[in-house]
């Protein structure tokens, strides 16, 4: 039964990479493009760049998670890594990557999988927040500064605007840092019925303050990775527009992306179509963007998507093959 379990993530995975990418999304001209401005080496050197960052980013993704899950089971780097890369291969076809969750606990060996799943939302949730927490502050910069006509850019509209998000991100925070109140609620919110899951809310009291700190510290890494990556290759795709601009302009896009429930494949069209109307907002021009401003944002996006999550979904499928499904009675 594993082993069918594992083959059927196998094929599925490469089966919606193959739809998605070959058969909804015209890349010819970005291939094109691509095989053109490989003989130029300033454009080789970015995109090593951009593919050494994606190791990276996920490097720091598993470095993280072996941190956390490590309460409740010691895992190696290199296994945390491979979870991390499994996980991706299973969200591919889950909404909301919800399959990151599943295709990381199953390659544990002792651990109980239900606290498993719990740690990995804990790390999901803490990347989350500063995707929030980044978002709201840039879009609180771009609406006075890019949507000066719009009625609710300035005055007392703005300002309640402005009280609202530093209220609620310093809320979002609170709570992460005090995530042990679940362990608290547990009592309110599941009654004897529910013995059984009761003790996996103690999870969410392992953690001080100092390792919740450690855990966002990571994740704001993570972001500074692959927001770094999305300007290098609008760079590389001639879309011009100086750094402290695209600091304003990418984290309202991951932010949006962040809201808008998807699968992680249908993400390529999904982010595509954000960032286009993102820049068409900065450059001026509302949705359809022309010429190359046009063309440079979607091939920045859909190569960023490629190489931060189509290649790691194909490597994690090695892997899969390790996953356990069931265990025996004695584990």
């Amino acid at each position: 039964m594993n082993l069918l379990i594992q083959l059927a993530i196998f094929l599925v995975t490469y089966l919606f990479i193959y739809q998605e990418v070959f058969q909804k999304t015209d890349l010819s001209g970005v291939m094109l493009t691509i095989e053109n401005d490989m003989l130029n080496p300033e454009f080789q050197i970015g995109l090593l760049l951009v593919i050494f960052l994606m190791f990276v980013n996920w490097s720091v993704e598993a470095y993280k998670w072996k941190f956390l899950i490590g309460k409740v089971e010691e895992v190696s780097f290199f296994k945390a890594l491979q979870a991390v890369l499994t996980g991706i291969s299973v969200s591919s076809f889950i909404p909301n990557r919800v399959g990151e969750f599943f295709g990381r606990i199953f390659i544990l060996k002792t651990a109980s999988r239900i606290e498993g799943i719990l740690i990995t939302v804990v790390g999901s949730m803490s990347q989350l927040l500063i995707t929030i927490l980044a978002g709201s502050f840039a879009l609180l910069i771009f609406i006075p500064g890019y949507l000066s006509n719009a009625g609710f850019s300035h005055g007392y509209l703005y300002h309640s605007l402005v009280i609202l998000v530093l209220s609620l991100n310093v809320l979002l925070v609170a709570m992460f840092f005090k995530l042990s109140f679940l362990n608290t609620l547990k009592e309110r919110i599941l009654r004897n019925g529910l013995k059984r899951l009761r003790k996996f809310f103690r999870i969410f009291a392992f953690y001080q303050n100092r390792e919740m700190a450690i855990v966002m510290l990571l994740s704001f890494t993570r972001y500074l990775v692959f927001t770094t990556q999305f300007y290098l290759l609008l760079i590389l795709f001639d879309v011009r527009i100086p750094y402290l601009n695209a600091l304003v302009l990418i984290p309202i896009i991951y932010l949006i992306m962040a809201i808008i429930p998807t699968i992680a494949l249908t993400e390529l069209g999904v982010r595509g179509s954000v960032a286009l109307y993102v820049f068409g907002l900065y450059f001026g021009n509302f949705l359809p963007l022309t010429g190359e401003i046009y063309f440079g944002v979607f091939a920045a996006s859909t190569l960023l998507w490629l190489i931060n999550l189509g290649i790691p979904a194909l490597i994690g499928t090695i892997f899969v093959f390790r996953l356990q499904f069931f265990r025996k009675k004695n584990s």
